[in-house]
């Protein structure tokens, strides 16, 4: 998994930098110089102006912080606007998601659409060994039938050079992608070159992005993320909620 900021960017140091910081040009600019010393691979997008005047919000994958005007001070943690009671913070990991699903793009997918009309889209990130992964595959007739199209992204949760890696990479390199997933998924043996490699390590890093904490994860279409499996019923219900409904169930993963 990726390190917190916390981790990635010693305070100590955001504040003895400072002084190296350009004295010419904006605000913004002082932010990304000070940011850039101690973290070289920072990009200028992930700095940006935020909903708080005086601070400026720095991303890297899921985590954020805010930063202040001068670039001497730091703080780590979500925006939460109190009048409303409203995640700022996950309003843009929610944005964020939806766009580098969209980068990534349907092709590199493995989609599962119901025969009628599609309510709504979740898409999953699954690996073919996890227990959990499996039980939500072998409902699928369910979830479509709730009018849920199910799109898959591999994550496979032992990681680069193991063998749910290498299954995966199979699965994915198939010309037959649907039935080699479920197949893999049934525990029949999976065959097949390394050439989708690249896909399977892409969709691997985006799931480390997202924060994945195990298997399945599931995000919804608003961007916002489920930890862990939930039944056809229970999904639906979700899905359908107002915004702000509050959920007593427990995700399982696997």
């Amino acid at each position: 998994m990726k390190p917190s900021l916390r981790t990635s960017i010693a305070f100590a140091a955001l504040a003895a930098l400072t002084a190296c910081a350009p004295k010419q040009g904006s605000q913004i600019d002082t932010v990304r110089a000070s940011l850039q010393e101690v973290l070289p691979g920072l990009k200028a997008d992930a700095v940006r102006p935020s909903s708080v005047p005086g601070l400026y919000e720095v991303q890297d994958g899921s985590n954020f912080g805010y930063v202040t005007a001068d670039g001497k001070y730091m703080i780590e943690g979500d925006l939460l606007n109190l009048k409303t009671g409203e995640s700022l913070t996950e309003n843009r990991r929610k944005t964020d998601r939806l766009t580098k699903l969209a980068e990534l793009g349907e092709d590199n997918m493995i989609v599962f659409a119901p025969e009628g009309q599609t309510k709504h889209v979740v898409t999953v990130f699954t690996d073919v060994d996890c227990g959990y992964c499996r039980r939500l595959h072998s409902q699928m007739a369910q979830y479509n039938a709730e009018g849920i199209e199910i799109r898959y992204v591999s994550y496979p949760r032992t990681g680069p050079d193991s063998e749910s890696f290498r299954k995966a990479e199979a699965v994915w390199c198939s010309a037959d992608r649907k039935t080699a997933l479920t197949e893999a998924k049934l525990g029949a043996p999976v065959s097949g070159g390394e050439k989708c490699a690249d896909i399977v390590h892409r969709e691997w890093d985006l799931g480390n992005d997202f924060g994945l904490r195990g298997t399945p994860l599931l995000v919804l279409d608003d961007g916002s993320i489920v930890n862990g499996y939930l039944p056809p019923d229970a999904l639906e219900q979700r899905l359908d909620a107002p915004p702000g409904s509050v959920f007593n169930g427990q995700p399982r993963q696997g």
